[in-house]
């Protein structure tokens, strides 16, 4: 079954969405950090305090070395942690390194099959293509992950396809349909998936025919 990541640093929108029973894990990034003006400390053990899966938490330099060093402090914070590491090459040597230490490393801002490949080569647990920035350029960004699938299966790689960047239930219907193994999203999508304007009304009419029922 398809796994879903939440895609926020927001400790209410997670702990809501753990309260519904179908939260597998958690992908942040700086930018989603920054937008709740915590400490970066209190907000990361608020976040593993609700959700007992993976969360992702990523490196914030751009050099293997200092990539390598972060990654070890992040993985020591708390089992559940996997670590975010940006595809470029000095990416995929931090991986290498990591990845031979037991790290589980999500390689992020991946666009392409191509990248994809060289990340999981180099020792990723994770994937992470970002389909609705794809779309955004004009282009189909399920298309990727179309390639995406069915190359870590004839190659039978010990890594995940997480399909990020979602903006709307079709791409997690089209994600599933694909075989993709997880979908991170926000919380407003994942909401939207709750809803259907025929329950409403379906609800509705229950309501109103309750009444009528003698108490």
């Amino acid at each position: 079954m398809v796994k879903i990541f939440l895609d926020t640093a927001n400790v209410d929108e997670i702990r809501e969405a753990a309260s519904w029973g179908v939260l597998d894990g958690v992908t942040t990034n700086p930018t989603l950090a920054a937008k709740t003006g915590r400490k970066w400390g209190e907000l990361v053990q608020d976040i593993l305090a609700l959700v007992d899966g993976p969360i992702s938490l990523e490196v914030t330099t751009t050099q293997a070395d200092e990539m390598v060093k972060q990654g070890r402090q992040l993985a020591k914070i708390h089992k559940n942690v996997v670590v975010k590491i940006q595809m470029t090459t000095e990416g995929l040597k931090a991986i290498k390194v990591l990845s031979s230490e037991g790290v589980r490393i999500n390689t992020t801002l991946i666009f392409s099959a191509n990248q994809a490949i060289l990340a999981a080569k180099a020792g990723a647990k994770y994937v992470s293509p970002f389909i609705g920035r794809i779309d955004d350029m004009g282009q189909d960004g399920m298309q990727v992950i179309r390639e995406i699938v069915p190359i870590f299966k004839n190659y039978h790689f010990d890594c995940e396809v997480l399909v990020a960047s979602i903006r709307h239930p079709l791409h997690v219907i089209e994600a599933a349909k694909l075989g993709a193994d997880i979908v991170t999203l926000p919380f407003e999508v994942l909401k939207k998936m709750t809803q259907h304007a025929l329950t409403d009304v379906g609800l509705k009419r229950f309501l109103e025919d309750w009444k009528k029922v003698p108490q």
